[in-house]
């Protein structure tokens, strides 16, 4: 026997401790640190730059020429797009698990089919696709404390001296630059043109042939003449630097000396390349630059060595420059992870408290004391194997851990101290009996407890990926608990324990002999009622058949959620204001918001984006992060991230310039930008954006009376005012006008025309070119705009063209190859995410033909998950039943076993109930968890009145017996148990309410399995074992050693 082998070679046992401790200790130091894992699935993105164009010029001519060649890409989840004024982006999101390199290998030769239908401008650009993550790790602002730099000079500082430097950290994944470099911007004034009877076109293909680098080859280059005798390079005046060079391009000169040049058309000068977004750090214009990790990063790691890397550049930056770093992830990472490890330390002292209180000697107390630091460090061992990371759900589950690891300890110990007390005999002669008695029940224990949390595996999508931290980590460290169960723990009984022949073990004076004389008459007691109990089965039943039904009601009745509200130390708030507002108007609204914020104690920063929200990019849009002090600073009431969110709600409402709302981040960031179902109708029919239209204002008026539903409100953009220019090719025609140079003088001067590039300090940069924003401030200007005709003379485009008004749709969106529109809302209070879904489905269904929808974002993966989850759990008991079934050949055990599941759920639902929490991934996670430790105590009780029964005894007796055995091991491990959880139950701080979640669920459901299991199973082994009398036959005492 395994035992028997270390209980006589103690050496071997240490030896095997020793490996395990270092190795997971290697493990420990190469184990990425994140606050959650990557649970999102993977996608790539492409972005198309188009500038000056409409959302529906970007949207028929580039977006859904690429989406078309994408459909069918191997192991495509869905895809997303939108086209807004001048860009757009194309989302492919994969299954699970997918090689993301390869998926946008495959995606960039499918685009390479449509590369050549897409125009000209949007292909000189070029289309990056980019891996795509939506958690951010840190943003770092680059600005001007006494206002010398402006935003342009420090953006093009930063890209080209710091930008590099920070995506070369190791980590470091991405780096988004939040701002703009320097652009030759070449403003065309109409006026001037007119006069020098001059077209757009003229200038722009002036500056492309006099700003060109040329290969120009070598003098003397071989093969060279017998007497050439040198040979130097070529060179010509290449790609220009200064405005003023830019100025003094000829772009027409005539045979008498007359020459017009560029700045004689046109004012140069070194501007921004995009003048569409820009941020503000509290009150003043910044450059930021968002950071985001690599799938294996360690956040900790990371954020350290940007911070040491920015203080290295800081040395090298130009004067009036400096840098911050207003919003940072990972401390609340670091908060997060410390404040579990704490209670990780708090729970392994609680535990050794108890089982100093029930062993009642520092040599037994030890021996547990010693053997879960191995097992938890043996588990970092299988996460490292894993590719998994340390997070908060491994250490949660390791904290759950700490409990299962010492109920194996405590089973060998006690066993052996009572063996010893009873039978008088040598801690080594009662080690080996001990153990030949509790093997099995060691053994089926594991099985139970790992057939319990297995299925968790397997779960898919997202939902899965949180579940496999909990099951895996679990799973290891109950593998390697039972591995010292039967390895290192007897060895150490065997050795450590010490027992003189005649004394007693147990005190009998002070205070443990006290607790020794008070236990055992609750053991008495408990006897005594048991015994009461066993008489009166019927009545006792009717009592669990009671609980089973107010288990079902207060399960049914619980507010179900994905993942608790949790205060992350940011919030963001969007901002909206009506369509056609400007930019201007969008950042007085943003003043507005950081006078309040910066007002307030608890804020820290506030980070401002004009140009760009989670609803659409825009002059209407904005959006702002609000970073605050750290939670140790913010220990008032009122004083967290939800309350001062609800604060700020009710004073921003008064702004009457513009919709704002402050927002809450979701707990987990890689999932969603914000809250709530993701819904997403489509255009099935070919109906047309109108219809559209109408259809989701239908949907949104159905369910603002929906009493399930509450926030249901449309994503993205509404119409608004666009102005037609409505081209009479006829007229055009007849006035010689080309409609090729009409549409390129039309892209010049009022959208924005990417000319070519230029160098400066080393770095590449745009040349672009479009009107003055003068001369196109209102329509009739832009009628005055100037078109050449074939023979040289200039017509107004008033002679062309027909303005009139028009309302469109500013941002067009495409879900799986079709017009979209997004729609998202939350279930209203006391309804789950689920039930909003149904009444959302129902809500379509009632809409014209030709229309259908989709989910999209987490709502994608709750109903792909949904479906599983309940199979799972019963497969999960029928996978413990199976196992009980072959352990124990029997029928009878695993169904007595199985009967007390309900117990520990009912604990588990009451005290989140009473808690008012709601039924979330944790409380699941608990919930499972409690399967399993629920079914650990039955078996502690059925594996010795089965024994004793099996012996001869009578059942009643045999049962009576095994409660008076067990009850002092089922309490102590209970006992441990709950109070290791019992931290997290109670814990304050970053990450709270995720702790909260399930340690009241856990230690709930083990309260519940304890105080009532300990009277029912009993009454369930009796019954059991009555109906099923004749179908195993007792075994006497000489079959049972013949079978061991």
């Amino acid at each position: 026997m395994l035992a028997r082998f270390f209980i006589d070679r103690p050496i071997f046992a240490w030896v095997i401790a020793i490996v395990i401790v270092l190795a997971g200790s290697l493990a420990l130091r190469k184990l990425p640190i994140a606050a959650y894992p990557s649970v999102a699935a993977p996608a790539i993105a492409f972005n198309i730059t188009y500038p000056g164009a409409s959302a529906k010029v970007v949207e028929e001519t580039v977006t859904a020429l690429i989406e078309q060649e994408m459909n069918g890409i191997e192991h495509l989840l869905y895809m997303e797009a939108a086209s807004e004024l001048g860009s757009g982006s194309l989302t492919l999101t994969f299954e699970p698990g997918t090689n993301i390199d390869i998926a946008s290998v495959e995606a960039q030769n499918r685009y390479k089919r449509a590369e050549a239908r897409l125009p000209e401008e949007v292909r000189r650009l070029g289309v990056p696709v980019v891996k795509q993550t939506r958690n951010i790790l840190m943003i770092v602002a680059a600005y001007s404390p006494d206002r010398s730099l402006d935003n342009v000079a420090i953006g093009s500082y930063v890209a080209a001296n710091v930008l590099n430097h920070i995506r070369r950290v190791k980590g470091v994944g991405e780096v988004q630059l939040l701002g703009t470099e320097y652009s030759m911007r070449i403003w065309l004034k109409a006026e001037r043109l007119h006069a020098f009877n001059l077209a757009p076109g003229d200038v722009l293909s002036a500056i492309r042939a006099q700003n060109v680098q040329l290969a120009t080859g070598a003098l003397g280059q071989a093969p060279a003449g017998e007497h050439q005798q040198f040979s130097a390079p070529i060179v010509t005046r290449g790609r220009l630097q200064s405005p003023e060079e830019f100025g003094e391009i000829i772009v027409r000169a005539r045979p008498d000396g007359a020459v017009v040049r560029v700045r004689d058309v046109a004012r140069v000068e070194l501007g921004a390349q995009d003048y569409g977004v820009f941020a503000r750090l509290d009150r003043q214009p910044t450059v930021g630059m968002a950071v985001r990790l690599t799938p294996d990063g360690n956040a900790l790691e990371t954020a350290r060595n940007i911070k040491t890397k920015m203080a290295e550049l800081e040395s090298f930056f130009p004067k009036g420059m400096a840098w911050d770093i207003p919003y940072d992830s990972s401390r609340f990472v670091d908060i997060s992870i410390k404040e579990v490890v704490i209670t990780l330390l708090e729970a392994m002292l609680l535990v050794f408290l108890v089982m100093y209180l029930f062993l009642e000697n520092l040599r037994a107390t030890l021996i547990p004391a010693v053997v879960v630091p191995v097992a938890l460090t043996g588990a970092m061992i299988g996460l490292y194997l894993f590719g998994y990371s340390i997070n908060v759900l491994t250490l949660f589950a390791m904290v759950l851990a700490i409990g299962i690891v010492v109920d194996d300890a405590i089973v060998v110990v006690e066993n052996v101290e009572r063996i010893m007390t009873e039978e008088g005999l040598a801690p080594r002669e009662a080690t080996r009996k001990a153990m030949d008695q509790i093997f099995s029940a060691v053994i089926g224990i594991t099985l139970v407890l790992c057939a319990v949390f297995l299925p968790m595996a397997f779960f898919g999508g997202a939902v899965g990926a949180i579940y496999r931290q909990f099951s895996v980590t679990l799973l290891l460290t109950m593998l390697f608990s039972a591995l010292m169960a039967l390895t290192l723990t007897p060895a150490m009984c065997a050795t450590v324990l010490k027992h003189a022949p005649g004394k007693e073990v147990m005190p009998t004076r002070g205070f443990f002999g006290w607790f020794n004389r008070l236990f055992a008459r609750v053991l008495k007691g408990y006897r005594s009622i048991v015994s009461r109990i066993l008489h009166r089965t019927i009545r006792f039943l009717a009592i669990y058949l009671a609980i089973i039904v107010a288990t079902i009601w207060i399960f049914m009745h619980l507010p179900t959620s994905f993942l608790p509200e949790e205060d992350q130390g940011y919030f963001a708030n969007l901002v909206q204001l009506p369509a056609g507002a400007t930019q201007s108007r969008t950042l007085e609204v943003i003043k507005q918001m950081e006078s309040y914020y910066l007002d307030q104690p608890e804020v820290r920063h506030t980070v401002g984006v004009v140009g760009f929200s989670f609803f659409g990019s825009g002059q209407n849009a904005g959006i702002m992060f609000v970073p605050l002090k750290d939670w140790d600073d913010r220990r008032e009431p009122g004083s967290d991230a939800l309350a001062l969110i609800r604060r700020a709600n009710a004073t921003l409402s008064r702004i009457k310039e513009a919709f704002v709302v402050a927002v809450n981040v979701p707990a987990i960031p890689d999932l969603a930008a914000t809250g709530g179902f993701d819904f997403r109708l489509q255009d099935r029919g070919g109906h047309g954006r109108e219809k559209l239209l109408e259809a989701r204002n239908m949907v949104l008026a159905a369910a603002s009376h929906s009493p399930v539903l509450a926030g249901v409100r449309p994503e993205g953009q509404e119409p608004g005012p666009q102005l037609m220019l409505d081209i009479d090719r006829a007229k055009a025609k007849a006035l010689s006008v080309d409609l090729a140079q009409l549409n390129e003088s039309l892209q010049s001067v009022l959208g924005v025309a990417y000319v070519n590039d230029f160098v400066r300090q080393g770095r590449i940069l745009r040349v672009q070119m479009q009107s003055e924003p003068s001369g196109v401030a209102t329509p009739e200007e832009i009628l005055r705009l100037p078109i050449r005709n074939t023979h040289g003379e200039m017509i107004p485009l008033a002679e062309l063209a027909k303005p009139h008004w028009i309302v469109e749709i500013p941002k067009l969106d495409r879900y799986n190859g079709m017009p979209s529109m997004k729609i998202s809302g939350l279930p209203a209070p006391g309804h789950s995410t689920g039930e909003a879904m149904a009444a959302m489905e129902s809500i379509a269904g009632q809409l014209p033909e030709g229309f259908g929808f989709e989910w999209s974002g987490t709502s994608y993966e709750e109903r792909l998950s949904g479906s599983q989850a309940p199979l799972l759990f019963a497969l999960s008991l029928l996978v413990v039943f199976l196992a009980l079934a072959a352990l124990y050949e029997s029928w009878s055990i695993p169904l007595a076993v199985i009967l007390v599941v309900p117990l520990g759920i009912f604990g588990a639902v009451l005290a989140v109930a009473l808690r008012g929490m709601p039924n979330d991934v944790f409380f699941k996670v608990g919930l499972i968890a409690t399967i399993g430790l629920s079914a650990k105590n039955a078996i502690l009780i059925i594996e010795f009145a089965k024994t004793r029964y099996e012996q001869g005894m009578d059942l009643v007796e045999a049962t009576l017996e095994a409660c008076r055995l067990r009850f002092r091991p089922i309490i102590m491990t209970s006992l441990a148990f709950i109070l290791g959880v019992l931290p997290l139950a109670i814990s304050s701080g970053a990450g709270a309410q995720s702790r909260h979640a399930i340690g009241t669920g856990v230690m709930g459901g083990m309260l519940g399995a304890t105080v009532l299991a300990i009277f029912l199973v009993p009454v369930f082994f009796v019954v059991v074992k009555r109906l099923m009398q004749g179908s195993v036959a007792p075994r006497t005492k000489e079959s049972e050693h013949e079978r061991s």
